[in-house]
């Protein structure tokens, strides 16, 4: 996901991390408005006839709370969207999202969405339980615990797989490849998510890990930089792999040093209810002129594709991996009264030169897969190819 700093979260829905392609966090977070109220003719007579039968009706007089009627209700109203980034958060799970957001939880650690009506991992977070048990992008979760995840949301899901640190979930996954589903026990943690790392490989190429645009990775990212800019390096690979997003700011702020000012980073599409809004460079552009390949899987999802994107349509990167996943849309949270708060689409997010990748991704330049035997060696032939493809940059 990437996130507008103090506004916007770009994301792939509240995940583990909730780096998940599009969130808007209000500057105020204060009390909602009927800032589009339902129109004087429109018919409630439906609702009101089954409150009344329920309240008439209803054998389990214990169950009649108006308060969980109402939130069925709303609930109800939101699922009739069949948008499964439009989710309305309770006051326990908007906690969590905003300590999910703060890049500190306790949980599992990983990245996860719905495609196809399927619940997928979408990236394991680097150095978490979820890495370490060895879970990939693209591996369905067909069950949490004993329950079928084809019946819930994925912010349901993320409730149920995140707790207290040092308990146990149990995932049934299932890859592609496998001939039968597994069952795999991890134990959760504390959370603590590193941004990046790099190093320098062949004498003169930086390969830097990208593993998110989390609040510090800005940061991170320019001490990186000039000690990249201090190095013998002359050229760069970026790896996005499993690199699920992070804040808007951050991946434009990153943009800048490899874009000269005022190119475009990202277009915002708002389907016709206001203009386009673009966002572009502002930075130094120290690496205009070092030769950079991308590295890209489907763990690289919203505020990865966001970079990727822009220096592909900008200065002609060329991507090398896997499809990334393709998380295109932008979200925004509002707060509602009584600590309630509601996800909602807003808008979509295009690449500079206009491509909308929702559900299709970035499709790499260079075509290269991971199998089970590179995982099981330890092989890298993705970072293999750009490390040869940049030598002769």
């Amino acid at each position: 996901m990437a996130i507008k700093k103090n506004l916007i979260l770009i994301g792939v829905g509240v995940i583990f991390l909730s780096f998940t392609a599009g969130f808007f966090l209000g500057e105020s977070f204060g009390q909602s408005k009927c800032l589009v109220c339902p129109p004087a003719d429109i018919d409630l007579s439906l609702f009101w006839e089954a409150y009344s039968l329920i309240q008439e009706r209803f054998v389990d007089a214990s169950k009649l709370n108006d308060q969980k009627l109402i939130e069925g209700a709303a609930i109800g109203m939101v699922k009739a969207l069949e948008d499964p980034h439009t989710v309305l958060l309770n006051p326990s799970d908007t906690k969590k999202f905003l300590e999910e957001v703060s890049g500190r939880f306790e949980g599992i650690g990983m990245e996860i969405g719905k495609r196809n009506e399927e619940l997928q991992v979408i990236s394991p977070l680097q150095g978490t339980p979820a890495q370490r048990a060895g879970l990939r992008p693209g591996d369905r979760i067909l069950k949490i615990g004993d329950t079928i995840t084809s019946e819930i949301s994925v912010d349901e899901a993320v409730s149920m797989i995140r707790g207290p640190k040092n308990t146990e979930v149990t995932l049934t996954i299932f890859r592609q490849g496998w001939d039968k589903e597994k069952e795999i026990k991890i134990v959760r943690a504390i959370i603590d998510i590193p941004s990046l790392k790099w190093d320098l490989v062949e004498d003169d190429i930086a390969h830097i890990q990208l593993y998110n645009f989390s609040e510090k990775a800005d940061f991170d990212f320019s001490k990186a930089a000039f000690e990249i800019l201090n190095s013998p390096a002359k050229k760069i690979i970026l790896d996005l792999r499993n690199n699920p997003g992070g804040y808007l700011e951050v991946a434009q702020d990153i943009a800048g040093w490899f874009l000269e000012e005022g190119q475009v980073v990202t277009i915002e599409d708002f389907g016709g209810k206001q203009e386009q809004q673009f966002y572009k460079a502002q930075g130094n552009a120290k690496f205009k002129q070092y030769p950079i390949v991308i590295l890209i899987n489907q763990g690289s999802a919203s505020g990865s594709e966001i970079l990727a994107g822009s220096l592909r349509d900008n200065r002609q990167v060329k991507l090398i991996g896997e499809k990334s996943f393709g998380k295109g849309s932008v979200q925004e949270l509002e707060s509602l009264r009584k600590g309630y708060s509601l996800k909602i689409t807003i808008a979509h997010w295009l690449t500079p030169k206009g491509e909308f990748i929702s559900e299709k991704g970035l499709e790499p330049d260079i075509k290269i897969e991971m199998t089970e035997k590179d995982y099981e060696e330890e092989k890298d032939p993705q970072l293999d190819k750009a490390i040869e493809i940049i030598k002769n940059l």
